[in-house]
Order: C-alpha cells, then sequence, then structure tokens
C-alpha cells in the first residue's frame, strides 16, 4: 500500500477555508490537534483535490475512519454556500468591467471622430487608445476630452501630429488642475 502525502500547502490552504476549526465538532487548536480529512476516503476512490478535503481534529478524523459522508457537514455547506456567492459577485463584476471598457472605447471613438473630421480618416494609434486615452478617461469626462480635441483641432489644423500633441497638453493640464498638480 502506497502512502500519500498531502502536501503542507495544500494542508494549509484547507485549515485557512475551515477556519481552523473541525467542521465535525468545532474543537479548535490548541484544544485539539487538526488534520486533514477525505470527504469521499481514497480508499473508495477520492482524491486529493481541495473540494475533497476538511480540517477534523485527530479524534473525529479518527473516529470517522474510512466511513463515506452521507451528510455534508454545515461547516462545509456554509463554504459552498460562500464559494457560489463568492462565483456570482465574480461574474457580476466581470460583467461591470466590460461594460465599463464598452463605455471607455465609444466615448475614445467619440473624441477620435472630431479629429477624423478635421483631418479626414484620421485614427488614433492602438497605443495611444490604450495608454494615453485610457488615461485620460480615468479622469476626465467625456466633454472636457471632446472639448480639448475640438480645441487642438482648432488651433492646430495643419498636422494631426501636432493636433494629438496639444490635445494631451490640454488633457495634462486639466488632470494636473483636478488633482492639485500632483503627477
Amino acid at each position: 500500500m502506497t502512502v500519500r502525502k498531502i502536501t503542507k500547502k495544500i494542508r494549509f490552504e484547507v485549515f485557512k477555508r475551515d477556519g481552523f476549526q473541525c467542521v465535525y465538532c468545532g474543537k479548535t487548536p490548541p484544544e485539539v490537534i487538526l488534520e486533514v480529512d477525505h470527504i469521499e476516503p481514497v480508499s473508495k476512490g477520492g482524491t486529493d483535490d481541495l473540494n475533497n478535503l476538511v480540517t477534523a481534529c485527530f479524534d473525529c478524523n479518527r473516529g470517522k475512519g474510512k466511513i463515506r459522508l452521507e451528510r455534508i457537514p454545515s461547516k462545509l455547506s456554509e463554504n459552498l454556500e460562500v464559494l457560489k456567492i463568492e462565483h456570482e459577485q465574480i461574474k457580476e463584476f466581470n460583467k461591470y468591467v466590460r461594460l465599463l471598457e464598452k463605455q471607455r472605447l465609444r466615448s475614445i471613438r467619440k473624441v477620435e471622430n472630431v479629429l477624423a473630421n478635421t483631418y479626414e480618416g484620421y485614427a488614433f494609434s492602438t497605443i495611444f487608445i490604450n495608454v494615453s486615452m485610457k488615461r485620460f478617461c480615468e479622469t476626465l469626462n467625456l466633454l472636457e476630452l471632446v472639448d480639448a480635441m475640438t480645441i487642438a483641432c482648432f488651433k492646430c489644423d495643419d498636422n494631426p501630429q501636432d493636433t494629438i500633441k496639444y490635445f494631451c497638453g490640454i488633457c495634462w493640464t486639466k488632470i494636473r488642475a483636478k488633482i492639485g498638480g500632483a503627477i
């Protein structure tokens, strides 16, 4: 028979997840010594996956032995509920981040259209969008950005590169004013 060893890292993750408390009796150190127990015993096909492991005190683990759990301990049920809630929150957060990204890209396209109307067909580079425009959109609203590009197009109507530089200067000036010159 091969002895399987659960790594210290996995053991610690199980203890941490279960609040350093036996899921069967609720006891904690130093009153008891904690061990890792398999929900589905290895002898019955259980694995060392985190989802098949629980924190158990020495006495409860020895008492359970190789018996398969027919009922999930309440601590595990609570953990499952928390995991479901966390999963939903992450899903909603990612959805919100995608929405913000779409709004930011729409704002950038509106500012880019002001430039394209002055210099037919001219478009922002990907680097400019991902670096400068992203930063500008984090601090300035759409009206401020469109206003800055309109002024830059009016002042520098002979060269798109000069217009973009002038636009950046206006945006940085506005940002400095908003955050009190602490850039």
